[in-house]
């Protein structure tokens, strides 16, 4: 942090979190992190259920989630939970209990995740082997639909698909990303982007380190062409309240864009999938957990 002061002008309002994981928290490395000027914390307690963290290999028990929950509030105004909903051998009722420890405690934001299953993983080979139901898209559907009424209903602004917040707790970190604003990554995997390019770091610490060593910045970079940005554009507005403005994307893109924008749109604005308002498009209530899919199904591929 005192190396980032001396390089930038960073604004005295700037919004600095610090993801962490319960077993990382106690008075002294919050006090140090408050001394760095941290101001904003986002902590990955994922269940407040035992059975759920065992199963996903956390590091952490549920006393220790709701112990550093308690530390981050006495200590932070503006902090965030990660939890992950649709875990197999998970109730709707453990869901509900996750939801209302959070609600009780008046989170200002929140990140809800489905959970998914990535190859060459322990949760994988244990449901290859039978051991743990599958992954159940109609259960993570209506965890989903339930989060989203009873979050709204409670005041909090459900401003991305996976993301909630009373207002002016929005993430600025997010909001940068979603709004293709220009943004710096420093260290191992860290990605950068200049409005064109992306640019990422390698992962491998060591390689790095010895890289860096030799003055020499180990990256890869892309060049993002029209389609990938307009892709980028449709997903992103479609996960978003703020849907996606049709004036805008026709200050964007040529002929070619628009009339695929509106030529598909169209059929899903009669179905219900898709509602116009103010000139702006947006993914219908009851659609909501399928927005990734609907995106995909206006992307231009060739």
């Amino acid at each position: 942090m005192n190396t980032l002061n001396e390089m930038f002008n960073i604004s005295s309002d700037a919004e600095i979190t610090i993801e962490c994981n319960p077993d990382d928290i106690n008075s002294e490395k919050i006090k140090f992190w408050k001394t760095n000027k941290i101001n904003r914390v986002s902590l990955g307690i994922q269940s407040f259920d035992d059975s759920d963290l065992k199963l996903m290999n956390r590091s952490h028990n549920s006393q220790q989630a709701l112990l550093s929950l308690d530390l981050i509030k006495k200590n932070f105004e503006n902090y965030s939970i990660d939890l992950m909903y649709g875990i197999p051998n998970s109730s709707f009722d453990q869901w509900k209990k996750n939801l209302e420890i959070l609600t009780r405690n008046n989170i200002p934001h929140l990140s809800t995740y489905a959970l998914t299953v990535e190859p060459k993983t322990a949760l994988k080979k244990l449901i290859e082997n039978k051991k743990i139901d599958k992954i159940s898209e109609s259960n993570q559907r209506i965890q989903y639909d339930y989060t989203f009424k009873n979050l709204s209903a409670l005041g909090y602004i459900n401003y991305e698909f996976s993301s909630y917040s009373k207002p002016g707790y929005e993430c600025q970190n997010n909001l940068g990303y979603w709004d293709r604003k220009k943004y710096f990554g420093f260290g191992p995997s860290a990605h950068s982007f200049d409005g064109k390019k992306r640019k990422w770091n390698i992962s491998n610490n060591q390689l790095f380190q010895e890289s860096i060593k030799n003055k020499q910045l180990p990256q890869k970079s892309e060049e993002l062409v029209d389609k990938d940005i307009y892709n980028e554009i449709i997903m992103i507005g479609l996960r978003r309240s703020t849907g996606i403005n049709i004036d805008k994307l026709k200050g964007m893109f040529n002929e070619k864009y628009i009339n695929h924008f509106l030529r598909e749109i169209s059929p899903k604005i009669k179905q219900g999938i898709l509602v116009k308002k103010v000139n702006k498009i947006h993914t219908s209530e009851n659609y909501k957990f399928m927005t990734d899919g609907i995106a995909s199904d206006l992307f231009i591929t060739d």
